[in-house]
C-alpha cells in the first residue's frame, strides 16, 4: 500500500487481535512495531489493550499517538467492550487489539474472559505470535491446537517470533503453511525485549520513564523491515465482517461546568484510563494537570482532587523533597477537599513509603506508613462490597475493579476501619478497602468509569458540594 493511502471504508471497523499461546510471545514488542509501521504508511490507527493493564496500554499510545481503549469483559462485560470498541474505534483505519497472557487463558477453565473470547466478541481475525526459539515442526502443532480448541476463533496469519536465521525460518514456515493452511506473515530475530523496554516490578517502565524513546522507535521500526508482510496484515484487518452494533451512551452525570478538578499525571502517578478522564470532562468539569514532583502547592480553587496509580516508590526522594507540596495537600485534605487515590495515591497519602532502604515522608494524611516489597502483595481482579458511608459511593454497592500492587501498610493502623468488604481480591488488608479520612478515599482497587458509573457520579457530585461550601 502507498504512503497516504488509507484502508477502505468498505469494511467497517478493520481490525485484528495480536495475541500468542502463551504470556511473553512478544505481543507488546510486535504491537508497537506493528503500529508505527502503519503510520509510516499513512495507515490512520486506533489502539486497544485487553485486560486492566495500565503500562502496556500506555506504549500503544506512544507508538500510535493516540490513547490506548482497555477492553476488559470481566469488568464492562461483553456489550460494554463492544460499545466500548465501537465509540473509539477508527471506521476507516487499523485497529490493533493487544490480547493478554495467552489466547485461550481467561478467569477459568472455560476461558472465560479470555483474548479468544474477546476477538469473537469484536468477530476480529486473530494474528498469532509463535515463540519459535529451539523450535521447528512443533511450532505447526501448537498453531493447529489453537485453531481446533475453539473453531469460532478465526487465526489468519502467524508471526514467528525469536528466529535464529534463513534455515529457521523456512522449516517453520514450510511446516506451518502446508500442515495448518494458514500463512506466516512475519519472520523476527530475538529482539532482547529486555534492553528495548526495560522491565520491574509492575512490568514494564513506562514510556515517561524511558531514557531513548527516539532510538526505541527506530530499532522497532527495523525490528518489522523485510520481516514482516504489513500488506497482508493491512488485508487480514479488512475482513473483519461489519459491526452493526452502536456505541450505548455514557451513563448520566450531573452538570459540574464551574468544577475544578485537579489531576495528579506525571512519571510518578500516569496509572489512568482515558475514559475516567474523557468521562469527567464531558460532564463540563475542569480538569487541572498537577505534578506532585514539581508544582509548589495545591491550587487553593481546586474542588476535587484525583490521584491514580503509579511508581511513587521509584520517585520517592523527589516526592519526600518537595514538601511545600505535601505540606498543601495535607492542609487541602484537613479543610474538606474531596481526594480520590488509588493505589500509588494511597502511598501518597500515607505518613511514609519504605523502598528498598530509604524511608520517604509523604503528605500524612492517613496515620500509617507503607512498604514496598519484592513481591506481590495484591493481584488480580477486586470485588468490593460497600458497607460503610463514604464520600463517593453508595452503601450497598458492588464495585468491579482490579489490583496490583507489591506494598502493604504496616504499623498499627487496621484497616478493618475500610467502607468496603473485600469479596474477591486482597485490598488493604484484613478483608477491607476504601479507607476515608474527612472527604479522603484511599483505596489498592484501581476502578475503569464504563464498569462502574457510580465512580464518575460520585466525585462530581463530592466536588459540587466542595464548590458550594466555598
Amino acid at each position: 500500500m502507498d504512503a497516504g493511502t488509507s484502508v477502505s471504508a468498505s469494511a467497517a471497523y478493520p481490525r485484528l487481535v495480536v495475541a500468542g499461546p502463551s504470556g511473553d510471545s512478544g505481543k507488546t514488542l510486535f504491537s508497537l512495531a506493528l503500529l508505527l509501521a502503519l503510520k509510516d504508511r499513512g495507515v490512520e490507527v486506533s489502539p486497544f489493550k485487553k485486560g486492566p493493564d495500565y503500562i502496556d496500554a500506555a506504549w500503544l499510545s506512544w507508538a500510535s499517538g493516540r490513547p490506548a481503549r482497555n477492553l476488559d469483559t470481566y469488568l464492562m462485560g461483553f456489550p460494554g467492550c463492544l460499545s466500548s470498541f465501537l465509540r473509539a474505534a477508527s471506521p476507516a483505519g487499523v485497529n490493533l487489539i493487544e490480547g493478554n497472557r495467552g489466547l485461550f487463558d481467561g478467569a477459568d477453565a472455560r476461558g472465560t474472559h479470555s483474548t479468544a473470547e474477546l476477538a469473537k466478541t469484536l468477530q476480529a481475525p486473530v494474528l498469532l505470535l509463535i515463540n519459535a526459539a529451539k523450535v521447528t515442526r512443533t511450532a505447526a502443532a501448537w498453531v493447529l491446537g489453537c485453531r481446533h480448541m475453539d473453531p469460532g476463533v478465526r487465526i489468519g496469519g502467524i508471526i514467528l517470533n525469536r528466529v535464529n536465521g534463513a534455515r529457521h525460518e523456512r522449516i517453520l514456515r514450510d511446516t506451518i503453511e502446508s500442515t495448518c493452511a494458514i500463512p506466516v506473515l512475519g519472520a523476527l530475530p530475538d529482539a532482547a525485549r529486555a534492553t528495548l523496554l526495560p522491565a520491574r516490578h509492575l512490568g514494564l517502565v513506562t514510556p515517561y520513564e524511558h531514557p531513548r524513546l527516539q532510538e526505541l522507535a527506530a530499532d522497532l521500526r527495523e525490528l518489522l523491515h523485510r520481516r514482516t508482510d504489513v500488506d497482508r496484515i493491512i488485508t487480514l484487518a479488512t475482513t473483519a465482517p461489519p459491526l452493526a452494533a452502536s456505541p450505548a451512551p455514557v451513563p448520566g452525570l450531573p452538570d459540574a461546568r464551574g468544577v475544578r478538578l485537579g489531576i495528579l499525571r506525571d512519571s510518578a502517578f500516569s496509572f489512568y484510563y482515558p475514559e475516567n478522564l474523557e468521562i469527567l470532562e464531558s460532564s463540563g468539569a475542569e480538569l487541572v494537570p498537577l505534578s506532585a514532583l514539581t508544582a509548589g502547592a495545591l491550587p487553593p480553587d481546586l474542588d476535587a482532587l484525583y490521584i491514580g496509580g503509579g511508581f511513587p516508590e521509584t520517585h520517592g526522594a523527589a516526592l519526600s523533597a518537595n514538601r511545600d507540596f505535601l505540606t498543601s495537600l495535607q492542609a487541602a485534605a484537613g479543610r474538606g477537599l474531596p481526594v480520590y487515590a488509588e493505589c500509588g495515591g494511597l502511598l501518597l497519602l500515607s505518613q511514609a513509603v519504605r523502598w528498598q532502604a530509604g524511608r520517604y515522608p509523604m503528605a500524612g494524611v492517613f496515620p500509617f506508613e507503607v512498604e514496598v516489597l519484592s513481591t506481590p502483595q495484591g493481584h488480580g481482579y477486586v470485588e468490593l462490597a460497600v458497607d460503610s458511608p463514604n464520600p463517593f459511593f453508595p452503601q450497598g454497592l458492588v464495585i468491579k475493579g482490579h489490583e496490583f500492587h507489591y506494598s502493604r501498610i504496616v504499623g498499627d493502623y487496621a484497616p478493618a476501619t475500610g467502607t468496603c468488604a473485600v469479596l474477591r481480591g486482597v485490598g488493604c488488608g484484613q478483608k477491607r478497602d476504601g479507607l476515608v479520612q474527612g472527604n479522603v478515599w484511599a483505596s489498592y482497587t484501581h476502578i475503569h468509569a464504563l464498569a462502574t458509573p457510580e465512580w464518575p457520579r460520585g466525585l462530581l457530585t463530592a466536588a459540587k458540594l466542595h464548590a458550594g461550601k466555598k
